[in-house]
């Protein structure tokens, strides 16, 4: 096996899965707990309206919007972490998200993406996530 490389890859190029392993990969070397943390709110007119769709029922499109770019944010947050640890990879990544007043009657969205910050090889012993070539299982970005 060879010996893990110190850089980290490009952050788009950081495999995340929610898996403990990724088939046809070798952890090299384990580096951590790793997380991003996104917090986003609606403005007032979104809030309003909100609350005027949840009074007569029906789908809250822009809530559902808010909370996956929340999501979204996170999981950009996770990968620069896991890149400032030296990972190409995270490994059992998991969403954690709540909801808190910020005054006012202005809620708050807060998502938090975890996991385990790993260096992964190929079977043929090369990094997994190499900058100059495209990653095994694609771009996870």
């Amino acid at each position: 096996m060879a010996e893990p490389q110190t850089a980290a890859p490009a952050t788009a190029d950081i495999v995340i899965v929610t898996t403990n392993d990724i088939p046809g990969a070798t952890v090299a070397r384990v580096l951590g707990p790793c997380y991003g943390t996104a917090v986003r709110s609606r403005n007032i007119v979104g809030n309003v309206l909100g609350g005027l769709r949840a009074i007569f029922g029906g789908s809250q499109t822009g809530f559902t919007q808010m909370i996956s770019q929340t999501r979204d944010e996170a999981l950009q947050a996770l990968r620069a972490h896991a890149a400032t640890l030296g990972a190409n990879a995270v490994l059992a990544m998991r969403f954690d998200s709540g909801e808190f007043d910020a005054g006012q009657g202005q809620a708050m969205n807060e998502v938090t993406a975890y996991g385990t910050a790993v260096w992964i090889e190929t079977a043929n012993g090369a990094p997994a996530a190499d900058p100059g070539r495209q990653s095994p299982w694609g771009n996870r970005g």
